[in-house]
């Protein structure tokens, strides 16, 4: 689909969430967002899942962040802003909340808000070409407490800092 999908798929005891939105390096459209909780809900409550993986489609980019061609529809008043600020937040805790390990399978490009979703996961494992950025200070964009306080917990304040305010690229 054009706006792009989460595809749940099992691999025996390891339920994987395939962010899917190839032509726009997997950004996450509102619906993306809504169900990535619904998913790890799912495979939390299954006995037989062990282990839970979130990678992106293709090997340009584990998640580029979301997907701002919907800003205009899903944010263009104070209701639609809120509900969508909502179903990230949702999103970005939904792998602190899961019982079972939640790795993130990182390749290609880790842009903005999707660091924080994989900040959120317990383990995030990179492939040589992973390449992280936080870009918010250089469009003026401010990030909420919750995404900050994640990166504060697991990468320190120093780091963080360097992060949030440089924008600058990171490699693996």
């Amino acid at each position: 689909s054009t706006m792009g999908e989460l595809i749940i798929r099992r691999d025996g005891p390891v339920g994987r969430v395939v962010f899917s939105n190839p032509a726009k390096y997997n950004a996450m459209s509102y619906d993306m967002w809504m169900a990535l909780p619904v998913a790890l809900k799912e495979y939390d409550a299954d006995s037989s899942i062990r282990l839970v993986v979130l990678e992106g489609d293709g090997p340009k980019a584990f998640v580029s962040g979301a997907d701002i061609s919907q800003f205009e529809s899903r944010r263009g008043d104070a209701d639609g802003q809120a509900s969508y600020n909502r179903a990230v937040e949702d999103a970005y805790l939904s792998p602190i909340a899961c019982s079972k390990p939640v790795i993130a399978k990182i390749r290609g490009s880790c842009m903005g808000g999707c660091r924080c979703l994989a900040a959120a996961c317990d383990i995030r494992f990179c492939s040589d070409d992973a390449r992280f950025r936080m870009p918010a200070a250089r469009l003026g964009l401010v990030y909420n407490s919750i995404g900050v306080r994640r990166f504060l917990d697991v990468f320190g304040l120093q780091n963080t800092l360097d992060i949030f305010y440089t924008a600058r690229l990171f490699g693996a």
